[in-house]
């Protein structure tokens, strides 16, 4: 089984967590995770192609176990975000690499490829929208966040946020539409032992 190394590095006056796993010679993919989310996100794909790529998976600024410093006085826009990824990408001297994108993962690396086009190696995605209006009217909210300026602003607009970022908005997010949970202790085995422990 492949070992997932759990790291932090000061980039961008910030403190990324992030995972790791992979010989660091072969070509990295950089995974970034999704909205209401974290690098944890991937702790189950990560050890697949780890055998031939080296994988890094941060947690985005504002998820996760990243920290930043109330001081640094950090603006939570996809530009900073993007300018953050790029700092912890120098901070480890990845000059090249390909790209996992997913959902809120999307705009910051399509900023990246922007960006730094001869960095990019291929993009993956995975429902990543690359335009303002694939957002939708759930977003709405949070386009007003990420245009606040002052914290006056930032404080008025994140009050519509606080009842979608919840437990229960984020378990009708994954499980609406899904087969209803079932009780590992009202599920009978069909099997019957035959074989006698040993």
């Amino acid at each position: 089984m492949t070992a997932i190394h759990l790291n932090t590095i000061n980039a961008d006056g910030i403190n990324i967590f992030y995972r790791e796993a992979g010989p660091p010679e072969a070509p990295t993919l950089l995974l970034l995770h999704g909205f209401p989310s974290s690098s944890h996100q991937y702790r189950n794909l990560i050890p697949l192609p780890s055998r031939k790529y080296h994988l890094l998976a941060q947690d985005l600024p504002g998820f996760g176990f990243t920290e930043i410093p109330e001081s640094r006085n950090y603006k939570y826009t996809f530009d900073s975000l993007t300018t953050s990824i790029e700092s912890f990408l120098k901070e480890l001297n990845i000059e090249k690499f390909s790209i996992y994108i997913f959902d809120y993962g999307a705009p910051i690396g399509l900023r990246l490829a922007l960006r730094q086009p001869q960095a990019i190696q291929s993009i993956i995605s995975q429902n990543g929208n690359a335009y303002t209006e694939g957002l939708g009217e759930f977003w709405t909210p949070f386009q007003k966040l990420w245009k606040s300026q002052t914290p006056e602003e930032l404080t008025a607009a994140n009050e519509p946020i606080k009842s979608i970022i919840s437990l229960d908005s984020t378990k009708w997010q994954y499980i609406t539409g899904t087969l209803p949970p079932i009780s590992i202790e009202s599920h009978q085995n069909p099997i019957p032992s035959i074989m006698p422990y040993c």
